[in-house]
This record gives structure tokens, C-alpha cells and sequence, in this order.
């Protein structure tokens, strides 16, 4: 998946409206190396317009301006930013909306420091953030429907989400790069057809986590 250049750094915005919070915010973000907390608003439109060059945008998904999280997801990514929703506890239906996006994943807001840290971090290189509000909702969720993928389908998404390279992927399954590539292929195509797009590798790397391919960080095994 894609990798941030680990001497540049990331410019992050924060969409909430608790004026406490964003200070909070703003503190905890200056004291990590690599981070550059750029500014605060309360509506992603007031985000967007004050600062439109952002890496990265953490999510508060309950607005007072009652703007549709999955909406809001969508518009940041439209601008050029990776998304990190960041909650108080919504409903499972509204983290699923979410973590079904193309946000990295999901932050409760009482977690510890050192866990939002941990997670603007892997953010910061484009890594998901796999939380267990996030795995729980998917785990929860009535739709995710069954791609079907074969054997050699699963052992490579397993292999190839887990962030080896095509060539890593063939020479383990003793394939051809070519027969590996034709066989992402048919993977993104079976995932589009149940509805669950897996365009990028981060795509790949949720569709192997939500059905179980990949252990959810984290958890016991």
C-alpha cells in the first residue's frame, strides 16, 4: 500500500465542533515528529476552503450541522485528503457507512493519546487504522456480501494485502507475476460485484480483514 516519504510531513486538519478538543488536538499533534496540525474548522466546507492543501483530515462523524459522515468522507477524499473518522461512540450503522468508505478507519475519542498517536501515524503513510469499533461494525453488518473468492483467490489476497509485492506473491505461490496479476483482477472484479469496491490496496487490505483473511489487529487470534 502506499507509503508516505518518511521526511516529509503531514499536514492534518481536524473537522469538530468542540472548541476544547481542537486545542487538545492541535497540542497532542505538534509533539509527534513528521505531524504538522494545520488547522480546525467546524464544517468540512469551512475545512476545505481555509486549508486546501491537506494530507490528511480527522473526522468528528456527528456535526451540528447534521452533514452526512459517509457524504463528508466522500467530499474530503474528492479534495485530495485521507480521511480518519474519529467518534464519541456512533451508532454501528453509521461507523459501518464509514469504514465501508474510503476513509482509513475509525477512532474513538476516548482513547488513550498514545493509541490516536499511534494511529495518525500509520495515517500519516497511508496505512489503515483498524480499530474494534471498526471491526465490530463490520462484523455486525447484514450486507457484507460473499465474494466467493476460490483458494488460490484467498492465499493470494492474503499474501498480496498484506503488503508483499506482486513479485513476493508469485514467488510464494510458485505462480507467474503475470498469472498474479490476472488473479487481482478477477478478486477486484467479485468484491465489485457484491458491492464492495476494491479498487486500491487499502481496498484489498479491508475486504481481506472484513472476511477474515488477515487477523484484525489487535485481537486474539
Amino acid at each position: 500500500m502506499d507509503q508516505r516519504a518518511p521526511d516529509r510531513f503531514c499536514r492534518i486538519g481536524l473537522v469538530d465542533d468542540h472548541e476544547i478538543l481542537s486545542v487538545a488536538f492541535a497540542a497532542t499533534v505538534a509533539a509527534v515528529e513528521g505531524l504538522d496540525f494545520v488547522g480546525s474548522a467546524t464544517t468540512v466546507d469551512q475545512l476545505l476552503a481555509d486549508f486546501p492543501d491537506l494530507d490528511l483530515v480527522v473526522l468528528d462523524l456527528r456535526l451540528k450541522d447534521g452533514s452526512s459522515p459517509a457524504n463528508n468522507v466522500d467530499r474530503i477524499i474528492s479534495a485530495g485528503a485521507q480521511v480518519v473518522a474519529y467518534t464519541s461512540g456512533e451508532n454501528p450503522y453509521m461507523v459501518r457507512l464509514v469504514a465501508k468508505s474510503g476513509a482509513l478507519g475509525v477512532i474513538r475519542k476516548s482513547e488513550p493519546l498514545t493509541v490516536l498517536i499511534e494511529a495518525l501515524k500509520d495515517a500519516a503513510s497511508g496505512r489503515p487504522v483498524v480499530s474494534t469499533d471498526w471491526a465490530a461494525a463490520l462484523d455486525s453488518d447484514p450486507a457484507l456480501g460473499e465474494a466467493n473468492l476460490s483458494p488460490q483467490e484467498q492465499k493470494v489476497l492474503t499474501l498480496f494485502a498484506d503488503g508483499n509485492k506482486a513479485q513476493v506473491v508469485a514467488s510464494r505461490t510458485g505462480l507467474a507475476l503475470g498469472t498474479i496479476e490476472d488473479y487481482v483482477k478477477r478478486i477486484r472484479t467479485k468484491y465489485a460485484r457484491t458491492g464492495r469496491p476494491a479498487n486500491t490496496k487499502i481496498d484489498l487490505y479491508k475486504r481481506a480483514l472484513e472476511d477474515g483473511f488477515l487477523p484484525i489487529p489487535g485481537r486474539e487470534s
